[in-house]
């Protein structure tokens, strides 16, 4: 008998059930990043790569430290945070909103989605002009750039998501007696919930595109507005710190989706 369980313990097979989940590697991206700034590095110093084309990353380093020392950093930072904020927020949560109703109700949907279709391709960079028109050069036409460049990829992502949820489970709920509220609530939201966040992630990209282009028309202060002095003055240094700056701001703000992500679809296996 003993030596049966023996054979079972050494022949047992391996579980296959993940379904496709990844896997977390830590530390690749971070290997993967720090590779092409050492190449780069590498290539700037030999000459193979040219200071016209690349600076050196030890300058733009050395850049950055001098923007963070000198109090810029955080007051063209704290600027452009706040403009994202308002706008994306305001955005974000409007789209999610309309999509919803979109998704559910039928009206609502054969009211606005032409509309929303009709919104969707027209490229938002270029109804600046107009909305320094209707809002002025202040604050304001920069929050409705932002919010309109996100709202149009929210609603779209969302109301695709509502309408990927499984049916089988909604004629469960009604099969149940749940009302109508119960079903929105504990299946169709729930069930959206992943295609929401992963429009989320599309959005707050768009609204970080123009965000730097609405800091560059009529901004002191701002990442756009860095970027877009460092281009006149042909500063390679400076532009490129403020180019990793948005990197990192992309990057956080995609890690925060992902602990929402985390929190939300633990029922998710």
């Amino acid at each position: 008998m003993s030596e049966l369980s023996n054979q079972n313990e050494m022949h047992q097979v391996p579980f296959r059930g993940g379904g496709f989940a990844p896997t977390a590697r830590r530390g690749v991206g971070l290997a993967v990043f720090l590779l092409l700034i050492a190449l780069t590095e590498l290539g700037t110093q030999t000459g193979f790569i040219t200071p016209l084309t690349l600076p050196k990353p030890s300058d733009v380093l050395k850049t950055f430290g001098e923007l963070y020392s000198s109090g810029l950093l955080w007051q063209h930072l704290s600027v452009s945070l706040s403009r994202l904020l308002v706008g994306a927020s305001l955005g974000a949560s409007v789209g999610i909103a309309v999509g919803v109703m979109i998704g559910l109700f039928s009206y609502v949907r054969a009211g606005l989605l032409p509309l929303v279709a009709a919104l969707f391709p027209i490229p938002k960079i270029a109804l600046l002009p107009l909305f320094v028109i209707w809002f002025g050069i202040d604050e304001g036409s920069k929050y409705a750039l932002i919010a309109f460049g996100t709202f149009t990829p929210t609603v779209v992502a969302t109301y695709g998501a509502v309408d990927n949820v499984d049916r089988g489970l909604i004629r469960m709920g009604q099969s149940f007696n749940l009302s109508w509220w119960s079903i929105v609530r504990k299946i169709v939201l729930p069930g959206a919930m992943p295609g929401i966040l992963s429009g989320l992630r599309i959005s707050l990209a768009i609204a970080i595109i123009l965000l730097v282009a609405a800091e560059m028309l009529g901004a002191e202060y701002g990442i756009g507005a860095y970027i877009l002095e460092a281009g006149s003055l042909y500063d390679l240094e400076r532009l490129f710190v403020g180019v990793a700056i948005l990197s990192i701001l992309g990057v956080t703000l995609s890690a925060c989706i992902g602990m929402i992500e985390r929190r939300l679809l633990r029922w998710r296996v």
